[in-house]
Formats: structure tokens, C-alpha cells, sequence
């Protein structure tokens, strides 16, 4: 996933700078300056894809829009105080609960537009008798005694660590090891160009499910947690000023198959084509940008 890699005083600065900037109309959307919306993005790739593809969809409607990223606590202020209009990653009853319940009388929620947020075990469509992490018990030889996993202070690398190992029994058998989604993601890479085992962390929603042919195995015993969901958050206000908007977000999902396709397409563009990649992808999926902006 990737992650934020600003300092925690540029995350700051750049708070500061959004809550001073202000953001875009506060009357109903009935003129140009009414029209200017500021979205707020974590740098999570389905956040950074879907933030990118509303800037795409709205502003060939008319619209101003602003893209800012902010670390999560800032964006969430941000919201509760005005100064973004819209948020479309809140993860939610878990991972954003702390800025759930410290901000959300003072946010609107939109509703859910994908629900199937989940942490995983994966591994290549070819081991077709590993189909559970059951499965890999006793079976550490065949994968180098070795979890290919993410970040150290990931929940994934906390949830699969003190959770997922101890429940299945391969604590001892094998190790998480950790370093970066990059690298997890180059493994893997290496690994099915090679036609050989490995067993990863990996989350829905991403593009690694449209890029390589891998699968979850199952979790029998729960040790995973229970999905999540992610929600688009407006600022106080936001329906009454952005009724509009408000129909397109509620009318907005996308399953598995597109959202991995189209955080593919956008994670795969050179640093600051973005847009230009959601682009592309709205133009090639029609039947889905109909589906929500008409």
C-alpha cells in the first residue's frame, strides 16, 4: 500500500497551508465559484486512483477541483473544520475508528462505495493445493520458512504476526518477514515470473489482484478480522451544497475487478500523471462513470 512518506512536520505545514487556502462554495451548486470542490486524499492506492477519477468525472461537468494530500488525522481536521469538501477512503468501523469518533459529528457520511475492504493471505493461482492458510501448516519448507509481509508498523504486520500465525500454528514453522510493500511486491513479482511458492500479506482493495494471478486463502478460523468498508465523507453541510455531487457519490461502487483494474492503471502512471491515467480509464469504462455521473 502506498503509504504517506511525508515527515510528520511536512504533514503539518501542509494542514496549516489546506485549513488557511479555505476551500470552495458554500451555497447550493449554481454557480462557477459554487463549484469548486476540494477532495482530500491519503496516499493509499485506492484512494489516490478513486480521488483521481472524481477530479476526472466532475471537472467535465464544470466543476473546480482541488486534489489535496494530507496524512489521515489532517485530512479528517480538515474536514470537521470546513476546509476540504470531500474524503472518499474512510475505512471504516476499524482502521479510522479514533477519527470516527473524535470528528464525525462534524462530518456527513455519504455512504458506502465498496465493502469488501479486507487483510489477506495470499499466493499464486498455481499452488493449487494451498487453498487455506490451514494449508500451510507443516509445509514451511516449500517457501523458505518464509511470510513475505509489508511495513513493521502495518496492522496487516501486527494482525498476521500476533493473530494469523499463533491461530494456524505456523509461529515457529515460518517468519514474517517484513521491509515495504514495494519489496513485498518485487518478490512476488520475481516469484511468479519463476513459477514458484510464496506466501504474502496483501489487502483489498489493490491492483496486485489485476496484475498477477494470485489468491486469498481462506481463513476458517476468522484470525483475519471481519471486512471493512470504505465510506465517502463530506464536511458538515456537503449534501445541501453539493446535491449534485451527493447523487454521484451515493450512486458510486465498484467491485473487485474494477477497482483493481483502475488503481492499476493509475499506480502504473509515471509520477504526476495520475489524472491522465484515470483518464484513460474513465474513457475505457463508460458503462461505470454512467453508472453514477449520468
Amino acid at each position: 500500500m502506498r503509504r504517506s512518506r511525508w515527515t510528520a512536520l511536512f504533514a503539518l505545514l501542509a494542514a496549516v497551508v489546506l485549513l488557511a487556502a479555505g476551500c470552495g462554495g458554500r451555497t447550493p451548486e449554481t454557480g462557477q465559484q459554487e463549484k469548486r470542490i476540494v477532495i482530500g486524499y491519503i496516499a493509499w492506492d485506492e484512494a489516490i486512483a478513486v480521488s483521481n477519477l472524481y477530479k476526472v468525472v466532475l471537472e467535465r461537468q464544470g466543476y473546480q477541483v482541488r486534489l489535496t494530500e494530507l496524512e489521515a488525522g489532517p485530512t479528517y481536521a480538515g474536514l470537521a473544520q470546513g476546509n476540504v469538501d470531500l474524503f472518499l477512503d474512510s475505512w471504516l468501523p476499524q482502521t479510522h475508528a479514533d477519527y470516527w469518533a473524535q470528528y464525525h459529528d462534524r462530518l456527513e457520511d455519504l455512504g458506502v462505495w465498496y465493502d469488501r475492504a479486507t487483510l489477506n493471505i495470499a499466493v499464486p493461482n498455481y499452488l493449487t493445493d494451498v487453498n487455506s492458510i490451514e494449508d500451510l501448516r507443516g509445509r514451511a519448507g516449500e517457501f523458505g520458512g518464509t511470510i513475505t509481509g509489508i511495513d513493521p508498523g502495518a496492522g496487516l504486520t501486527r494482525v498476521t504476526r500476533d493473530q494469523v500465525m499463533p491461530a494456524y500454528g505456523l509461529t515457529g514453522q515460518y517468519v514474517l518477514q517484513t521491509s515495504s510493500t514495494t519489496a513485498m511486491l518485487s518478490s512476488l513479482q520475481r516469484s511468479v515470473d519463476a513459477h514458484q511458492p510464496i506466501v504474502v500479506t496483501l489487502w483489498h482493495p489493490h491492483w496486485a489482484y489485476a496484475k498477477f494471478p494470485i489468491k486469498d486463502l481462506a481463513d476458517p478460523r476468522g484470525a483475519m478480522g471481519p471486512p471493512e468498508q470504505i465510506h465517502a465523507v463530506g464536511r458538515a453541510g456537503f449534501r445541501a451544497d453539493f446535491p449534485q455531487v451527493t447523487g454521484m457519490v451515493q450512486r458510486f461502487h465498484l467491485d473487485d475487478q474494477q477497482l483493481a483494474s483502475l488503481e492499476n492503471e493509475v499506480n502504473s502512471a509515471p509520477k504526476g500523471q495520475e489524472q491522465a491515467a484515470a483518464a484513460r480509464w474513465a474513457d475505457a469504462h463508460p458503462e461505470v462513470i454512467s453508472s453514477f455521473a449520468g
